[in-house]
């Protein structure tokens, strides 16, 4: 196990976080679409893990995909990992943070407008904002 890895029990998850914060983090709910907190976050600075604060994000990479969820083209290759998801009848990418395994949202090949033509659809309330000139 890498030594940056954070490992809590589902209590002590739960001390932490709030009840619709560990449904989305620890057990991969989703916020409603167009009611989260960062959909039209414009500043400059960077969007950490709600759970352990690992960096995730830089606003640079944030756009308008109009989906209703906070939409990124790129994350940390080494912040996030990536898993098959076959919930819903669906196929689908999930994202994690690297670093506690909470769940993010997902990310879809469907973007052809940015960079690298992906499109990172991720729940709000898996992120905290810090703009640029605050303290981490």
């Amino acid at each position: 196990m890498s030594p940056n890895k954070i490992v809590k029990t589902d209590a002590e998850w739960r001390a932490q976080l709030t009840e619709f914060e560990f449904e989305v983090l620890r057990n991969a709910a989703t916020e409603r679409p167009w009611t989260g907190e960062h959909i039209d976050e414009k500043r400059d600075g960077v969007f950490r893990c709600r759970a352990c604060y690992a960096q995730i994000f830089v606003s640079g990479t944030k756009f308008d995909s109009h989906c209703g969820w906070p939409s990124f083209y790129d994350a940390d290759p080494e912040a996030v990992t990536l898993h098959e998801d076959l919930t819903h009848g669906m196929v689908r990418t999930e994202v994690r943070c690297a670093s506690c395994e909470s769940h993010l949202g997902h990310v879809f090949p469907d973007a052809p407008q940015t960079p690298t033509g992906d499109r990172y659809c991720i729940n709000s309330v898996s992120l905290v904002f810090v703009e640029d000139g605050e303290q981490a």
